[in-house]
């Protein structure tokens, strides 16, 4: 058995969070709203290129959701290009974010938040 790499991330949020987590993903981060197999519960399934990265379901009716992330969880990472124009978007939006830098490697990676709260790094080699 082996393991070939992250297929997805599950974020569960109400509605509202949901459709403000999707309009994040899309406007922000670029990823593409795409084909969602007809499960019994809303969502959606967000793309980079073919693959569905992000899968938004909705939590039911009763669920108890923490207010912010919990437990070791720290972010979520993207691998992206044209780091001038990530940059510019994020400051047209007024979007907080901060630059590091990989060392030895040129890669620069820029952290920001999602409408929940969990962390985003959006990843640039040099």
């Amino acid at each position: 058995m082996l393991v070939r790499g992250l297929d997805h991330i599950n974020l569960r949020a109400s509605r509202e969070l949901m459709e403000r987590l999707r309009d994040f993903y899309c406007e922000v981060v670029g990823l593409r709203q795409g084909p969602r197999p007809p499960f019994g519960s809303f969502g959606y399934w967000l793309y980079a290129g073919d693959q569905a990265v992000v899968h938004l379901s909705e939590a039911g009716a009763g669920s108890v959701m923490p207010q912010r992330p919990l437990g070791t969880y720290d972010h979520t990472a993207f691998a992206c290009s044209d780091r001038t124009a990530f940059e510019a978007k994020l400051r047209n939006l007024g979007l907080d974010y901060r630059v590091a830098e990989v060392p030895l490697t040129g890669q620069v990676q820029l952290f920001l938040r999602d409408p929940a709260g969990n962390g985003v790094e959006l990843n640039f080699m040099a």
